[in-house]
């Protein structure tokens, strides 16, 4: 059976395939081959540059060439991995088969045992795996995150002069400003960016169980350490110095744990918006032909923030596992580390999937004013804060009780309540102006945006 989007078992290769399919030159099985193939071609080329006296008669004109192994790699070649890995039962000595091949086929042949020299399997999949992820934080996941802070920073300030009344357990509170409740998730999600953006990418390299034995034992001159962190530092990576026979993996955790912050805040964010949307402060276009309800015409959903919201919290449960269970490993390495590992895509692609949708939801908001000022006036009860601090300040006895017994018990707040009630208070006549000054749309703090 072929796959399809109807044969997928998984949405992220069936009915999300469009918005994702990018990914698969980063996480797919055929991305990881040929990530694999690049760091030993990468690594026998670094051999050569030692020189290693094997290699030295190894022409470093005949780089390009090897390179290009990995340049010109395509589905086929990665059908032929899978081939030789039928026989290995071993994925990564798969692909040493397959490079000795190569080798053979460009006439290199007399140097293909300096192919995973020294090596073992984690050696390569810890600095393949990484690099991929690096490439596509780069070219994917962070212009995503930033288009997405774009856009809030956008509609904070075209929506910063708009009065809201804000709501703090459901209830009607002290009055806001709509493109500052913006601007609260614009700061948050650039903080959280900012730090996910500071975690290095590291990888493990040395030998059987970290400690080079192999390298050491038949080139104990060679400062192989320095060597190894040069290595990575070409790929832009950063070399854990004590490992075991795998990366650790607590910088991987790191960011997957801060990939789970980033989404919940943006959870937070579509949680927001459902709620205005069913307040009606915000309307949404129609794209002709839609329908939003099977049996009721009138609906217009909120689609894109519920789609959004739930691919949110799938990638979170599954970062929630990556981050729990890799930097876990029996003694000096189990294989339970490599199966959980190959799922470092699905939770970004369902990321990336949550913040299209996002970013089209926040397209279609039509803003609603006439309802936002309705809910504003019908609430005077709110400048209630506002009076009984200025009485505060004016030494007025039992200000508070006072405002609460107008406010609770009067069943209603409105303007000529508030007038009637401040012109029948013993202050002055300039704090009776002042007071009377305030509104609902008016009291809302400083300007934050």
């Amino acid at each position: 059976m072929n796959l399809t989007q109807l044969s997928a078992v998984s949405p992220v290769d069936g009915r999300y395939r469009k918005a994702i399919e990018n990914l698969s030159w980063y996480f797919s099985e055929a991305a990881l081959i040929n990530f694999r193939i690049f760091v030993e071609v990468e690594y026998f080329i670094a051999l050569c540059k030692l020189p290693l006296p094997q290699l030295s008669g190894f022409k470093h004109g005949n780089f390009k060439d090897l390179r290009e192994i990995c340049n010109n790699f395509s589905f086929e070649e990665a059908e032929r991995v899978k081939e030789i890995e039928k026989v290995t039962n071993h994925d990564v000595k798969a692909v040493e088969y397959y490079l000795k091949e190569e080798f053979d086929r460009l006439d290199f042949g007399e140097f293909k045992e300096f192919l995973h020299f020294g090596l073992t399997s984690q050696d390569i999949t810890n600095t393949a795996a990484p690099y991929a992820l690096k490439l596509a934080c780069k070219d994917i996941l962070f212009p995503d995150i930033e288009l997405i802070i774009e856009k809030l920073s956008s509609l904070a300030k075209e929506w910063g002069n708009i009065p809201m009344l804000a709501r703090t357990h459901g209830q009607p509170a002290s009055p806001t400003v709509l493109g500052k409740e913006i601007a609260v998730f614009t700061e948050r999600l650039q903080q959280q960016f900012k730090l996910l953006k500071e975690l290095p990418f590291t990888a493990k390299f040395g030998g059987a169980t970290g400690n080079f034995n192999a390298h050491q034992i038949a080139y104990p001159d060679i400062d192989w350490v320095s060597f190894a962190n040069k290595f990575h530092e070409s790929m832009g990576l950063q070399r854990q110095q004590t490992t075991t026979q795998i990366e650790h993996y607590d910088f991987l955790a790191a960011f997957f744990d801060n990939m789970k912050r980033i989404n919940t805040i943006l959870i937070d964010l579509n949680r927001d918006i459902w709620a205005y949307i069913s307040m009606d402060y915000f309307k949404q276009t129609i794209k002709k032909g839609e329908v939003g309800s099977s049996t009721m015409p009138h609906k217009v959903n909120p689609i894109d923030f519920e789609n959004s919201e739930g691919n949110l919290g799938y990638a979170n449960a599954i970062f929630t596992h990556l981050s729990g269970k890799l930097p876990v490993s029996r003694l000096q390495r189990d294989l339970t580390d490599s199966t959980v590992a190959r799922n470092i895509g699905v939770p970004v692609a369902h990321s990336i999937i949550a913040y299209k949708s996002l970013l089209k939801g926040l397209g279609k908001l039509i803003l609603n004013e006439d309802k936002i000022q309705k809910d504003l006036e019908a609430n005077w009860a709110v400048v209630g804060e506002a009076i009984q601090t200025i009485l505060r300040r004016e030494g007025f006895p039992k200000p508070y009780e006072k405002l609460k017994d107008l406010t609770r018990l009067n069943t209603t707040v409105n303007a000529d309540s508030i007038r009637i009630f401040v012109e029948s208070l013993e202050v002055s006549d300039s704090v009776k102006k002042e007071l009377l000054l305030i509104t609902p749309s008016n009291y809302t703090g400083i300007k934050m945006v």
